[in-house]
This record gives C-alpha cells, structure tokens and sequence, in this order.
C-alpha cells in the first residue's frame, strides 16, 4: 500500500504561502522559487489571492499548529516543517534532469535517507536524459501519425526505451535518435504470455517477467497472487480473473507454480 500519493504540482506564477524565518523556511522559499512559484509570507494575503499550498516553518510549535489549522480550514494544502504528523503533503528529494524530475520521498519518515538515495540516483541517471524527453515530445506528432492506435504506440515506445533498446535512456544517443528511430519504427506484436511465479516475492521476478508485468495491457490474476506482484504492473493495465477472454494487446498471466 502506498503510504502517500506522489504528484507533480505546477506552481509557475502561482501563489504559495511560505510562513517562517530562517534556516527551515528559507530551503521552502528556494524550492517555491526554483518552480516558478510566488512567495506570500502573509497568511491572509494568501488566502485572499488563492494559494493553494502552504509552507510552514515557524520556530514555536504553536505557530505552526495555529497557521496549519487555519491554512487548512481555507482549503490549502499544508506542509508544516519537520511535522510530519500535521502535514497533507511532504516535498521529496529532487533528482533534475529538466523536463524529467525523479522524485524520492519517505513520506516524512527520513529526509536524510531520501538525499543519499537521491545522491545515488545522481550518478546513475544520464545528464542526456533531459535533452531524450524533449525530443520524444517534439516527436509526438509523427509517433502517432505511425502509430494511431495508442496501444500499438504505447508497446512501439515500450520496445524502444527498453534495456538495450533503440533509445534505451541509459545509453549514449545521438542528438537525432528520436527522429531516426520515428522513421523506422517497427510495431509490436501483441502476445499472451503466461508468467509462472517461483514465489509471492517480487523480487523473484527475473528482469524479462518484470518487463513483461510493467508493459502489459491487461494482467491475468487469480487471488492468490498478491497485491505486491500486481503493483508490478501499469496502474492502467486491466485487471482480469483466470478463465476471462483475452484482450487484445500485450497480455501477462500470472500463475503461482
């Protein structure tokens, strides 16, 4: 189960209530700033012009409890400093790699543990992988002008991003491998492929089975194969009982050995 649900929130040029002085406010004000976002340091200001979110970092404990329960009671969403408890929402650590974000949180539970794990991910995710996003939006246009079923441009992208496939994100790219790649694309073919679990752990998965889970359009499931495997898959992905017809599109059914 998810102990929060993570959203990209667009601020640019949008009011955010930023309350506080020093050393926990000031890294809220930066965060505001770097997205864009106008810093209110009056609570009734804020209100009045419909901010929508609510940073709080006074140093007394009361302050923030009286700001949080006012700010809410307007219909902001709060986030109150090193308050876990008194919070609608927490900012994760941020791994940029501009229009790609990788966000890492804790829900409030470690945000030192956040930051090595973002420190990791630093080194792992290429600086180009910014500049591959872009052109797969620019390429939007001609993807589905080959493409023109969403499914079969979903598996055409599936294939291609993949480990080791023609724009696998981890792989030195040329600046034109989008364009490239568009002009000679090969679709997908559909398959049933039937997936027998060694066990309800998902780190049992081999890497291909855990491919096939994230990329399928539908799961085939009895009761017995825990919400955890499932979570495996595209949250969009159908959801259907053993002995259901087979969609078509890429379909994984999971079987406990």
């Amino acid at each position: 189960m998810l102990s929060a649900l993570p959203l990209f929130h667009r601020i640019a040029g949008q009011p955010v209530v930023v309350l506080g002085q020093g050393a926990m406010a000031e890294p809220k004000r930066r965060l505001v700033e770097r997205a864009g976002g106008l810093i209110i340091d009056d609570l009734a200001q804020g209100i009045d012009i419909g901010a929508r979110l609510a940073f709080i970092a006074h140093d007394s404990a009361a302050a923030c409890e009286a700001d949080a329960l006012r700010a809410r009671g307007a219909g902001l969403l709060v986030n109150v400093v090193d308050r876990p408890e008194l919070c609608d929402f927490t900012t994760p650590s941020l791994v940029e790699r501009t229009p790609l974000l990788v966000a890492v949180g804790t829900a409030g539970a470690s945000a030192g543990l956040a930051k090595h794990v973002r420190l990791r991910l630093e080194r792992l995710l290429p600086q180009g992988l910014g500049a591959l996003a872009e052109a797969l939006f620019a390429a939007r246009g001609p993807l589905r002008a080959r493409f023109p079923d969403g499914a079969d441009r979903r598996r055409a992208l599936d294939g291609a991003l993949g480990e080791g496939g023609a724009l696998d994100p981890f792989a030195d790219q040329p600046a034109d491998a989008v364009q490239r790649w568009v002009e000679g694309a090969a679709g997908v073919d559909a398959a049933h492929h039937v997936v027998v679990l060694r066990s309800a752990d998902p780190e049992d998965l081999t890497l291909r089975e855990a491919r096939l889970l994230g990329m399928a359009d539908a799961v085939i499931a009895g009761p017995e194969v825990p919400a955890a495997l499932l979570a495996r898959a595209r949250a969009d992905a159908q959801r259907l009982p053993p002995g259901a017809p087979v969609p078509e599109g890429l379909t994984v059914e999971l079987r406990l050995g």
